[in-house]
């Protein structure tokens, strides 16, 4: 039995993907949970209106909560993990958040997740973490007047992403705050922390007080809880201890493509806030 007492949503881009983008919050809603979170579900930053509306509708009708949104973050299964530090594509991240923060504050979003990007040859590290700051700012002042929180996160695998450690969003974090946007979080994914080898636990004792949004997968493998050797218990537990509040965004694969069958490991009492 677990012990902590966080409620967990579904990350309706990695889960629920054996049905279509329109029916995935209905069916997060029959599994019994009554918030989700996606990626950014369109192709370009600056989706059509009927795009718009259909996604919106399909979450308000299923009856569910949109918690969390990203920001447009380029090909998030091909080379890209964000752009707004990358100077070429600046201005797709700048074209895209009055339309993230408009769906998010249509759907009552408190958080909004901004992929970081890749350390790219055209630009010196510097500039593109000047550049991002900006960004972030720009963001932040966007959603602070939907009343939401902007989601800075460390990430795993193979592309050239320079945030990998807690310490690192975190002083992204720092830094935005430093400059006047108090409304900016480490969103604290202990999948991606432990892939990296990061200390999960000090990670935790040292930045619980940053920590806006939790994400969980097993690892190694980003299954279900159970398929790997990840504890995610203790943390979610010390978590829960220092004052976090939030949700648990369960961000795995399925390890056998049904999702319905993953989510065995979880009653369904603890599908909805307590």
């Amino acid at each position: 039995m677990s012990s902590h007492h966080l409620p967990y949503l579904v990350n309706c881009s990695i889960m629920f993907t054996e049905l279509p983008l329109s029916q995935r919050a209905a069916a997060a809603k029959a599994a019994g949970f009554e918030a989700v979170e996606f990626w950014w579900p369109f192709a370009g930053p600056v989706p059509r209106q009927t795009e718009i509306d259909a996604f919106t509708r399909s979450v308000r009708d299923a009856g569910v909560r949109l918690v969390g949104l990203n920001f447009f973050a380029g090909d998030l299964a091909g080379p890209d993990c964000g752009v707004l530090s990358i100077p070429a594509r600046s201005a797709e991240f700048r074209d895209n958040v009055d339309v993230t923060v408009g769906i998010g504050a249509d759907l009552g979003a408190a958080a909004f997740n901004a992929l970081y990007g890749n350390r790219v040859d055209e630009a010196r590290p510097e500039q593109q973490d000047e550049l991002a700051t900006e960004n972030l700012v720009f963001a932040a002042k966007a959603a602070e007047a939907a009343g939401a929180t902007v989601l800075v996160e460390p990430v795993s695998g193979p592309k050239p992403y320079p945030l990998r450690t807690a310490a690192e969003a975190v002083a992204v974090v720092d830094r935005v705050r430093a400059v006047g946007a108090g409304n900016i979080g480490f969103l604290c994914d202990l999948y991606h922390l432990a892939t990296n080898g990061d200390d999960v636990d000090a990670a935790i004792d040292r930045y619980a007080d940053r920590v806006a949004h939790v994400q969980i997968a097993d690892a190694p493998g980003r299954g279900e809880p159970g398929t790997g050797s990840l504890d995610l218990d203790r943390p979610l537990a010390a978590l829960e201890a220092k004052g976090y509040r939030g949700w648990v965004g369960l961000e795995y694969k399925p390890s056998t493509g049904d999702t319905l069958a993953s989510l065995a490991w979880l009653p369904r009492e603890r599908r909805t806030t307590p």
